[in-house]
């Protein structure tokens, strides 16, 4: 008896220990099979990604990988638009986008072959807004089948409502092939670049995502040629209304932020991100045409106007213009200022001066440039004259995705700059 009990003890002290080696082992393999299944996985190709920006409110977008530089490389798509997002960094089961840009990010977790995680602040401050991502659906928005009721395609006048009851005049661009439906919405501050979705019957879907926050548009036409709808986002929706018109047009741009009684020119003295103050009287800028912009790298109108300005710059300098970029940006701490002036010189590779102003805001800008009056928009552009007088003051700006105001601002901006120069002191 003793012998028989002593040898199922050790068998029982056998089974258990074979049985805690296969549990370690277990344990160890799980995580090691996931990491494995990850370092597989690629990101190249063609993705549909959803935001949930709300409770019940998805907002899709595109975006593609391609390997740039044999890395991989992110672009989202909008409509005719590739921009450039970021470069995509692989560790194990995760994926990391920084959208430099706007300075945010894509955090992802891979998922077989999908990707859940957020979009988010680099520096981790705000509210995250999750999203996911497949690249089995090649579509934006999901068609329900329906045959839309007619083609809506045309110039529309455009009113959005405020809850203060001062509605803002807009006009509406829209392009529709088939359900296939692209445009914009152009107003005196700027558009609201490239928009791509479907029509639906008679309803409407469209969004845009280049890196900042998703833009949400949605809405109806009518048999009396008047749409309406609303932008969702996650802080609320604004209205809007609208009706047919050919001949729908916005306010000259040139008329709306002016001088103050008085004033002849604008004076400041302003830091670049090396502390050294630039001036209109500084000896590089005198008997020279100068081209001010207002403007901030987190503003999506102001890198259109960025992208316009810049190879302008390189190409026409040597004419006898300069041009400064005003920038008001979010954080004034001196590395944040550096990091973000310094990233959006490089993308644009801008070879104009950069000075500092203040934070967006139009106090800031009261104070910074004393001489402005009814600012309203980032970008402006301020023209000054070879008398270092100003010319010419542009509210808001037109970009690509305007089509043909943006080909009449090229055409009117080049007119004016060649006038000033041809022009005597």
């Amino acid at each position: 008896m003793k012998i028989t009990s002593i040898s199922l003890l050790i068998f029982a002290s056998l089974f258990k220990l074979q049985a805690s080696a296969q549990e370690a082992n277990l344990k160890s393999n799980g995580p090691k099979s996931t990491i494995n299944a990850a370092s597989k996985f690629s990101a190249i190709g063609n993705w549909r990604g959803i935001f949930l920006i709300k409770p019940g409110t998805e907002v899709p977008f595109n975006f593609e990988v391609k390997q740039k530089d044999d890395k991989p490389f992110l672009s989202f798509i909008n409509a005719e638009e590739h921009f450039d997002g970021g470069w995509v960094i692989q560790k194990d089961d995760s994926l990391l986008i920084k959208l430099d840009q706007f300075d945010n990010e894509l955090a992802f977790k891979i998922q077989n072959d999908s990707l859940v995680g957020v979009l988010r602040k680099q520096d981790k401050t705000g509210k995250p807004i999750s999203l996911s991502a497949n690249r089995k659906d090649s579509y934006r928005f999901k068609e329900s089948g329906k045959t839309p009721a007619a083609d809506f395609s045309g110039k529309y006048d455009i009113s959005f409502k405020s809850k203060d009851g001062k509605d803002e005049k807009a006009v509406g661009l829209f392009k529709q092939t088939g359900n296939k439906l692209t445009g914009t919405f152009l107003r005196i501050t700027g558009d609201s670049r490239y928009l791509e979705g479907i029509v639906d019957g008679r309803n409407f879907y469209l969004s845009s995502f280049i890196g900042s926050n998703p833009s949400y548009y949605k809405g109806s036409f009518a048999d009396d040629g008047t749409l309406s709808g609303a932008i969702i986002s996650a802080r609320g929706d604004t209205n809007f209304d609208g009706n047919k018109n050919k001949n729908a047009a916005l306010p000259d741009a040139t008329k709306l932020t002016f001088l103050k009684d008085g004033y002849q020119t604008l004076s400041f003295s302003l830091p670049d991100v090396n502390g050294k103050k630039i001036s209109l009287t500084d000896e590089k800028y005198k008997n020279k045409v100068v081209i001010l912009t207002i403007t901030g790298t987190w503003c999506p109108n102001c890198v259109d106007e960025a992208s316009f300005i810049a190879p302008w710059y390189e190409k026409n300098r040597d004419r006898g213009i300069e041009v400064i970029g005003i920038h008001y940006e979010r954080q004034l701490d001196s590395a944040y200022v550096r990091k973000a002036l310094t990233r959006f010189r490089e993308k644009f590779n801008i070879k104009y001066d950069q000075v500092i102003a203040g934070t967006p805001d139009k106090t800031q800008v009261a104070e910074s440039l004393p001489g402005l009056k009814n600012f309203i928009s980032f970008p402006t552009m301020i023209i000054i004259n070879k008398k270092g007088e100003v010319a010419q003051i542009h509210t808001g700006y037109s970009g690509p995705a305007t089509g043909k105001y943006y080909t009449d601002f090229v055409e009117s901006f080049n007119n004016e700059i060649d006038k000033l120069i041809q022009t005597a002191l």
